[in-house]
């Protein structure tokens, strides 16, 4: 094997570790359903077009702007659902210039970091709607600043160290950290917007 068929290797097994497979193998699909070419894809997730060429054939292996992953993330979920296929083509170019516009969790940034009756009254009349929708974005911001700062096995190793004292914050870390993004919104709703509900009769 060469040099440069050894980095490939090499890259190709970084980011199944990272990011659950390798990235060629992430991105292609997408390119199918959406009918985009790279060039295209790339510009909806903030990338240049080069940049996405190296990261899909290997030549790279990380992500390194969270806000990247975040989009790309976004587009999957956007891709699966189950409605997908009967949106318009304008719908579809549309969202994917939202997601083009949306950025990755910062400490300053996090949506659900508002505070205030108004906007917990805000967060409660929405998870009445569909709690799991309105879970995806944060759930997803969590999930890909942990998957910014460290690989799955350092997560999990992290979770395993604190599972016996906080066995709530290990679980934390496996599912935004390690588990499927399904996973993570499903437990955002069960614990931050349930919270949000459970507490409105104490909301003025």
């Amino acid at each position: 094997m060469s040099v440069a068929e050894d980095t490939v290797a090499r890259n190709r097994a970084l980011q199944t570790e990272w990011y659950g497979e390798p990235l060629g193998d992430r991105v292609r699909p997408l390119l199918g359903r959406l009918g985009l070419s790279q060039s295209g894809l790339a510009g909806v997730l903030g990338l240049s077009a080069p940049m996405l060429s190296q990261l899909m054939s290997g030549q790279r292996a990380k992500i390194s702007n969270p806000a990247v992953l975040h989009r790309l993330m976004a587009v999957e979920d956007l891709v699966a659902d189950p409605g997908f296929a009967a949106l318009p083509a304008a719908d579809v170019k549309a969202r994917l210039e939202e997601i083009r516009g949306e950025t990755a969790a910062t400490t300053s940034g996090l949506r659900m970091a508002e505070s205030g009756h108004a906007a917990a009254g805000e967060r409660a009349a929405e998870a009445e709607k569909g709690g799991a929708g309105r879970a995806g974005e944060p759930a997803r911001l969590v999930q890909a600043l942990l998957r910014e700062v460290a690989s799955a096995a350092e997560i999990d190793a992290a979770a395993d160290l604190i599972a016996g004292r906080f066995p709530e914050l290990a679980e934390v870390l496996r599912v935004y950290g390690t588990g499927r993004t399904s996973e993570a919104e499903a437990h955002f709703a069960r614990t931050v917007l349930g919270r949000v509900l459970g507490d409105r009769s104490v909301i003025p």
